[in-house]
């Protein structure tokens, strides 16, 4: 065990419980955002979620704005 590993650990000894549930969380994030440098056991493997591709503009040309989009609505010109 190296020495930052037994220093976190004396550190976290001292946190109130509450803290040590945000530490645990801050290490989730961190381990989540650098997964792809961190290796996998065959228990974490086991529970990896697929990440959804992004959809940005997966709807192009299905949808057509007509040129007369903002023209005014006829029917409220008695308010303008």
């Amino acid at each position: 065990m190296t020495t930052a590993t037994k220093n976190i650990i004396h550190k976290l000894e001292t946190l109130p419980e509450n803290m040590v549930n945000e530490v645990e969380d801050f290490i989730d994030f961190l381990k989540a955002k650098h997964s792809k440098s961190f290796p996998k056991s065959a228990n974490e493997q086991a529970n990896v979620v697929e990440e959804p591709k992004s959809l940005y503009g997966a709807a192009k040309g299905l949808f057509v704005i007509p040129e007369d989009f903002n023209d005014p609505i006829d029917d409220l010109k008695d308010y303008m």
